[in-house]
């Protein structure tokens, strides 16, 4: 069933009828799709699914009884995603806040995706929306940021900091620099 029928669905005089008929199909469809998954898979979407029973009505961290500041690396819950983007549990660099949100570049710690990245001396070929930040206190791995993924989201997303990078040093202003070239503003 696509959102098309699904819509159309759920107007009209018999629209309670057929939102029972839709969330069974919604609910064996999800079923069908968890079964299909690999372990790592279903846990992600699970606790994805959990994190926001829990949290998404929560206006922001501070709800949770913490705060964050720009060059703050967190793991969060993107919760699902499309294809090419960050989706469920990931580690990201907060850029700016505002109004309870964070502009967030998505991470990940992939050697493939590390090796891939754009490199002055190292790898002057390589990807420009990838941003290898090397090793960074907090963080167990090596990690690259994609630059091009960045997005805002509510802060209650946020389940934990877990390093920081100083936003007047070399590697934040480069880091901008690059969002601005990749963002073309």
């Amino acid at each position: 069933m696509d959102a098309k029928e699904i819509r159309s669905g759920l107007r009209g005089t018999d629209w309670l009828q057929n939102s029972r008929k839709q969330i069974q199909n919604y609910l064996a469809q999800e079923y069908h799709q968890c079964v299909e998954m690999t372990r790592m898979e279903l846990e992600a979407r699970l606790v994805s699914a959990a994190n926001w029973d829990e949290r998404h009505l929560y206006d922001s961290c501070r709800d949770l009884g913490f705060q964050i500041a720009p060059g703050d690396i967190c793991y969060l819950d993107y919760g699902r995603g499309y294809v090419k983007e960050a989706g469920y549990q990931h580690f990201g660099l907060v850029v700016s806040l505002c109004e309870g949100k964070a502009f967030v570049i998505p991470m990940t710690s992939n050697e493939k995706t590390y090796a891939r990245a754009f490199h002055p001396r190292r790898n002057p070929e390589g990807c420009r929306h990838l941003f290898a930040l090397g090793d960074v206190e907090g963080l167990n791995k090596r990690s690259v940021l994609f630059l091009n993924d960045g997005k805002y989201i509510n802060t209650a997303r946020i389940i934990r900091i877990t390093g920081h990078i100083e936003t007047g040093g070399n590697m934040y202003k480069e880091i901008i620099g690059r969002l601005r070239e990749c963002l073309k503003i």
